[in-house]
């Protein structure tokens, strides 16, 4: 049971095509829900992959020349990525032509979707989409249905994309987070104070919760 007397504040810095990104936020939700945790949060844009084309890329391909690794120990990540989402209520669909996409236009969306009050719903909409449906994030048609999925307006979703009027506004979030050192996500500030990187694991967080419970306002 927690002590906090007001819902804790967590800022967590991600992007849509990062597994840990789910697998970190699926592990924290169980934690929340667990300890009875009051709590609001806040997303913000990270780009791990800036330079994708639209079309993406193959994911394999990717990671294999952007940190030189095998395609053995990519198949293993992906089995632990599996296996560790999926006691976090989170269920991978990894194929051998599974791809990456920009997620430019997916941040975009999502800072529009905050002004609805659908920023939270649209997120998760969009992991289930990148990881589980294999779709491409980038496509405005794409997003667009997934915006209007968890009820927001198809046709001004197609707008906001189209016209880019918040491509400006998500840059300058983004740039924010990198001037205060985040070079890797997800990346968690609890009340604005204390920042944990990495998916943790539930029973880290329950301790990291109760911690944040125990301490003087």
């Amino acid at each position: 049971m927690s002590n906090l007397k007001k819902p804790l504040r967590i800022d967590i810095v991600s992007d849509v095509v990062c597994p840990w990104c789910a697998i970190g936020y699926s592990q924290l939700a169980e934690a929340l829900k667990q300890t009875n945790t009051p709590h609001e949060i806040h997303w913000h844009p990270f780009e791990l992959n800036p330079n994708t084309p639209h079309e993406g890329r193959n994911y394999r391909e990717h990671i294999m020349e952007k940190y030189g690794t095998t395609a053995e120990d990519i198949q293993e990540n992906r089995a632990r990525m599996t296996e560790v989402g999926a006691e976090a209520g989170f269920d991978f669909q990894f194929t051998d032509d599974f791809r990456t996409y920009n997620t430019f236009n997916a941040h975009q969306l999502l800072h529009w979707a905050d002004q609805q009050g659908r920023m939270h719903e649209l997120k998760q909409a969009l992991f289930v989409a990148h990881f589980v449906d294999n779709q491409n994030i980038s496509d405005y048609s794409v997003l667009a249905d997934v915006a209007a999925d968890v009820g927001l307006d198809r046709s001004e979703a197609l707008a906001v994309l189209k016209d880019q009027r918040f491509a400006a506004a998500v840059e300058k979030e983004k740039q924010h987070w990198q001037q205060q050192g985040l070079q890797s996500v997800p990346s968690m500030v609890f009340n604005e104070r204390h920042l944990i990187s990495g998916a943790q694991g539930v029973e880290n967080y329950k301790s990291i919760l109760q911690q944040l419970a125990d301490m003087p306002d």
